[in-house]
């Protein structure tokens, strides 16, 4: 079975339609799509004008925003981890660099 590859008109596209159609399930089964992966095109905001899309009905703006907000949050502080262990990992190095 053949991966199908998307471009990211297409995506931006089929977001519209599912905003148009209030429905991703709809807007899915009319481009032959898996609901699902509409629904990450739709939280992606490379695909959406910049914004992540929730698709929990009934989230006021200042919820979605606090949601956003706190997933980039988590984000920041995972790639500061990250930084920390790599420069303990490279400190712990032969005591010294030489230029080659």
């Amino acid at each position: 079975m053949k991966h199908r590859v998307f471009d990211d008109e297409f995506k931006k596209m089929a977001v519209e339609l599912s905003k148009l159609k209030n429905s991703v399930k709809e807007a899915a089964e009319e481009l032959g799509l898996d609901a699902s992966r509409l629904s990450k095109w739709r939280n992606n905001p490379s695909f959406n004008g910049g914004k992540v899309m929730m698709d929990k009905p009934g989230l006021s703006e200042d919820q979605m925003e606090i949601r956003r907000l706190k997933k980039a949050l988590k984000n920041a502080e995972l790639e500061r981890d990250i930084l920390k262990k790599a420069v303990g990992i490279f400190s712990k190095g032969d005591g010294g660099y030489t230029d080659l």
